[in-house]
């Protein structure tokens, strides 16, 4: 265990059991009726504390799940956390809602993990992953649904507790994408709904696919090869084959999908910055990121943002509030035109550019880069999405900290060609400048670190 963790049996309460709990702990006798004391993982300082602990999550209880051989569902253990919805209902940790509403973020976090020959207890590095997505969710407020894909770049089992024993083989599993858990249910407690979002390990291979086609869909790929998930989508982190390796003829599948429907991811958190530039034929220097601008390696880096047009910058949405535009005044005195940009992306942000080219512009949809360092955000987007600031004689526009570039149909085709390097980063030398001084933008990719 690692420190500030302590793995025990769930006690017989010799207090009440908080109402959002006890909700939780209701649905979980329904489903493991034999197991009415789980082994738990909590914080020894509970978070909500006046000097609490760096872990939101109260428990995590651990289930042995027996499986179903003959459904290609094998033995695991099985995950459930306590403390993203409202446990207790008296506002120390989350405001106090409406029983018809979402209760705290409104979901939960749940994990499966293969069961190794001969193991009798389940280890704890699980817990430590569903702890450090579950601080980013409080850190940020952002929420996390089926079919959202979190790029973490290590392998999902070096964890504090775990570091330096994995060095020779690491496991090829280093990313995620959330699903419905397949056994538990959207419960009402009486502090709101919880859903129970189940985290799917999965490999580079498969995280491209759900980023450049759509989570949902490589979800239901996974379900249907065994080795890589099944029917409950178990994590299997021995597993060095992707489901395009197991079965060739899936990556088919992925490239009519492409083709034919685009890319249903509309945004990431990444490492970005613009600023306005008078753009003039003179090689440019390759500015960095701002001072203070470097960000945890470990947080989650994309998640979709759901727009399923534009926002417009009355709307009220996150990313609105986020520039500070919230209302008529500050629309007016804050929306502004600009002459020309400078865009500046890390490498891991850059990768996406032709993503957002084809699987969204193409497709008359729109992109968004949210700073991961800041405020600010970048959204490209073609002339028929609604809810613009930009037009035709106007191409940048900004509205507080939100820039929007509006890529025209002509210009589109030379900037997919121009950025389709980018498809190749080994082949990239750093930092990387692309320049366009008849439409007035620079991009500038630099290193993430």
């Amino acid at each position: 265990m690692s420190a500030g963790y302590r793995g025990i049996p769930m006690p017989a309460p010799s207090v009440p059991t908080p109402r959002g709990l006890q909700a939780i702990y209701t649905t979980l006798k329904q489903i493991y009726p034999d197991q009415p004391n789980p082994l738990q993982v909590t914080a020894l300082v509970k978070y909500w504390l006046v000097l609490g602990g760096p872990d939101p999550l109260d428990f995590i209880s651990m289930f042995n799940n027996p499986g179903s051989p003959m459904e290609g569902i094998p033995s695991h253990w099985h995950y459930v956390s306590s403390g993203l919805s409202d446990l207790h209902g008296d506002g120390r940790v989350h405001e106090v809602t409406r029983q018809d509403g979402p209760s705290g973020f409104g979901f939960e976090l749940t994990f499966r993990l293969k069961k190794q020959a001969g193991e009798s207890s389940p280890p704890s590095w699980p817990a430590e992953l569903l702890q450090s997505l579950a601080r980013y969710i409080f850190q940020t407020d952002n929420t996390l649904q089926s079919g959202d894909h979190v790029s973490w770049h290590l392998p999902l089992d070096q964890t504090p507790s775990t570091a330096g024993q994995y060095d020779c083989n690491p496991s090829h599993i280093q990313h995620m994408l959330m699903a419905d858990d397949p056994q538990l249910p959207l419960i009402t407690s009486p502090l709101g709904s919880v859903r129970f979002i189940q985290v799917v390990g999965i490999c580079s291979e498969e995280l491209q696919a759900a980023q450049h086609w759509n989570g949902p869909a490589v979800l239901d790929l996974l379900r249907s090869v065994p080795p890589a998930g099944g029917p409950w989508l178990i994590t299997d982190l021995d597993r060095i084959e992707s489901i395009f390796v197991i079965n060739p003829n899936l990556q088919e599948r992925v490239s009519s999908g492409i083709k034919k429907e685009g890319s249903n991811l509309s945004g990431v958190y990444a490492k970005c910055w613009w600023e306005e530039n008078f753009i003039n034929n003179s090689p440019g220097h390759h500015a960095g990121f701002p001072p203070g601008s470097s960000h945890d390696a470990m947080i989650v880096r994309d998640v979709a943002a759901r727009f399923p047009v534009l926002p417009p910058i009355n709307s009220g949405s996150a990313l609105e509030r986020r520039s500070a535009c919230s209302s008529v005044l500050s629309e007016i005195s804050r929306t502004r035109t600009l002459r020309g940009v400078h865009l500046r992306f890390g490498l891991e942000a850059a990768m996406l550019l032709p993503l957002a080219m084809r699987g969204r512009l193409n497709h008359g949809r729109h992109f968004t880069f949210h700073s991961s360092m800041s405020d600010m955000a970048i959204t490209f987007l073609t002339p028929n999405v609604t809810g613009s600031i930009t037009d035709n004689d106007h191409k940048f526009a900004a509205c507080g900290t939100w820039l929007q570039v509006l890529i025209t149909e002509d210009f589109l085709q030379r900037l997919d060609k121009d950025v389709d390097d980018l498809t190749r980063p080994n082949e990239i030398r750093l930092p990387r400048e692309y320049r366009w001084p008849r439409y007035g933008m620079v991009i500038s990719v630099l290193p993430d670190e």
